[in-house]
C-alpha cells in the first residue's frame, strides 16, 4: 500500500518558498492596514471627546439667538410707530 500524500507532506521538514512569501505579505498587508486604520480611530475618538462641547456652544447658541424670534414683531411695531410718526409731521406741515 503507498503512503497518502498529506502523510508524506507532514514528513517532509521543508516548508515550499510559496507559502513563506504568502504569509510574510499576508503578515505585511495586515500591518499597512492597521497602520492606516489606528490614526482614523485616534481622530475618531478626539472628535468623540470634542462632540460634548460642540453639543453644549451650539445649545448655548440657541438660548442666546432665541430673542431673534421676536425680531418680526419689533419690526412690525417699529414700522406701525414710523408710520404714526410720518402721520404726525405730515399734519404738522413738515
Amino acid at each position: 500500500m503507498e503512503p497518502h500524500g498529506l502523510v508524506v507532506a507532514a514528513a517532509d521538514s521543508t516548508v515550499p518558498a510559496g507559502w513563506v512569501a504568502g504569509y510574510v505579505i499576508g503578515i505585511i498587508i495586515v500591518l499597512v492596514v492597521v497602520a492606516l486604520v489606528v490614526p482614523i480611530l485616534v481622530l475618531a475618538r478626539s472628535i468623540g471627546n470634542e462632540a460634548p462641547k460642540i453639543n453644549d456652544a451650539l445649545t448655548e447658541a440657541v438660548h442666546n439667538t432665541a430673542p431673534l424670534g421676536a425680531l418680526r414683531t419689533t419690526i412690525e411695531h417699529a414700522t406701525i410707530i414710523i408710520g404714526g410718526l410720518q402721520r404726525g409731521r405730515a399734519r404738522l406741515g413738515g
